[in-house]
């Protein structure tokens, strides 16, 4: 594993920390078609999250900074367009639900402090296999991001309401969040209890 190394997968990274103070920016303003450009920003960011990971595999690109930059961009990324959506007054009145959303982007949040504190904790035990990413885990992670394009959106598309869909969507995300939580947690046990 290479070190310390500013390559394109690396970039593609810091494009999607960087993409968050722009995403909040253009929400709150009150720019005409906001809501699209910020929905934009944010699948790029989306998009890079994926294509990082692919190109450094097959680049040969994979670095320790990589390795330590990835998941805290898409936890900041997650965690902080969570945070912007629940702080938008005007959305709250427009949710099917008010108090499952917010209870839903807590366990979320929750979920991704108390995994990466977990990785942490298991890497230094030696046993940071035992926690690797999940089946679970990246379905919860596609209809997460889903969700959240869609809650920044909010406008009607083509007859469809994108709110209510990116609604129901994270409510999903958050019964795949507590579903991989668990998984993560036995894992960790299994791995602890058998020393």
């Amino acid at each position: 594993m290479k070190t310390m190394r500013l390559n394109i997968p690396n970039c593609l990274t810091l494009f999607r920390i960087i993409a968050i103070p722009l995403i909040a920016i253009i929400y709150f303003s009150d720019i005409k078609y906001g809501n699209w450009y910020s929905t934009i920003v944010f699948t790029l960011a989306g998009i890079s999250d994926a294509l990082d990971g692919y190109l450094a595999r097959r680049w040969n690109q994979t670095s320790k900074l990589g390795a330590f930059l990835d998941p805290v961009a898409d936890k900041l990324l997650v965690s902080t367009m969570l945070l912007l959506v629940i702080s938008d007054v005007n959305l709250h009145s427009r949710l099917w639900s008010e108090m499952l959303f917010i209870v839903t982007v807590i366990v979320i949040i929750s979920r991704e402090i108390t995994v990466s504190a977990l990785r942490e904790w298991m890497a230094e035990l030696g046993k940071r296999a035992n926690v690797a990413v999940s089946t679970v885990g990246k379905y919860k992670t596609g209809i997460q991001m889903g969700a959240i394009g869609c809650l920044l959106f909010q406008s009607h598309f083509i007859g469809l309401p994108v709110l209510l869909i990116g609604e129901l969507m994270l409510y999903a995300a958050g019964v795949l969040t507590i579903w991989s939580m668990s998984i993560y947690l036995r894992a960790a046990y299994n791995a602890v209890k058998a020393d």
